[in-house]
């Protein structure tokens, strides 16, 4: 019973295999997943992909890379979505400041339009974060996006960010690089963060883990992630999954 909070795959590097990469998950526990888009041709497939399998959901937002292509009519579009009984957040939305595509000062704005939309229809948010931590922070404080909560994806940041994060109504999702030797802060967090806040998932094809690092990661290597938080906490591998499934479906409202 394990929930892949956070998968890609709507990207086209499952175009030759994508059912064979489902069975994989399936084979290894993998009950559900959430395939997020963040533009629109990512939505589209997303949404496509969410009405094909019962077992997969949908989160649709704009990511902070591509904000300055973001229009007036793409987040009516989103809000139109966010009433389909798959949309289930909306995201991924954020700030990224390692590539400077869109200005600083556009990705804000355009987090703080999408902040406000979740409110509207009251769904959680779905947060990227690459180096910019204080400035999500801060808007995520000034939005008042407790509101409605979400996810910090593929949390990188201290433990003490992470409890920040929580008492604002947060969970902390982990992905791969919890398994890796070097990844200091995602161990620090894993273990510093009570389960009941805590989330796995892949970002697949991103950011495989242990011993599939640099590979094209699937949603059937989530386990890793949960067999390495259990080990972290010193729990059983079932603790973890039954657990990040049951904080899974509660915060997407699944039942």
């Amino acid at each position: 019973m394990l929930f892949d909070t956070h998968a890609h795959l709507n990207d086209t590097q499952y175009n030759e295999d994508l059912q064979e990469v489902i069975n994989r998950a399936q084979n290894e526990g993998v009950t559900n997943m959430v395939v997020v888009g963040f533009d629109r041709p990512t939505i589209q497939r997303a949404m496509e992909l969410a009405e094909t399998y019962e077992f997969i959901y949908a989160c649709v937002g704009w990511h902070p890379v591509d904000a300055i292509d973001m229009t007036d009519e793409d987040l009516v579009w989103i809000e139109e979505l966010a009433s389909h009984p798959k949309v289930v957040a909306i995201g991924e939305m954020g700030l990224d400041y390692h590539w400077d595509k869109s200005p600083k000062e556009i990705q804000k704005e355009v987090f703080r339009k999408q902040i406000r939309l979740a409110k509207k229809v009251n769904l959680p948010i779905v947060i990227h974060n690459r180096e910019a931590t204080a400035d999500i922070v801060e808007i995520l404080k000034e939005e008042g996006a407790e509101e409605v909560g979400g996810i910090m994806h593929c949390f990188s940041g201290s433990p003490e960010v992470a409890q920040e994060c929580v008492k604002m109504n947060f969970y902390i999702s982990l992905g791969g690089p919890v398994t890796f030797k070097n990844a200091k802060k995602p161990k620090e967090v894993a273990a510093e963060i009570p389960l009941e806040k805590l989330l796995i998932e892949t970002d697949c094809p991103y950011l495989a883990p242990h011993p599939y690092r640099g590979k094209r990661n699937e949603p059937s290597y989530v386990k890793l992630v949960a067999e390495e938080i259990a080990e972290i906490k010193g729990l059983t591998f079932e603790d973890v999954a039954v657990a990040t499934t049951r904080n899974a479906k509660k915060i997407f409202a699944i039942k």
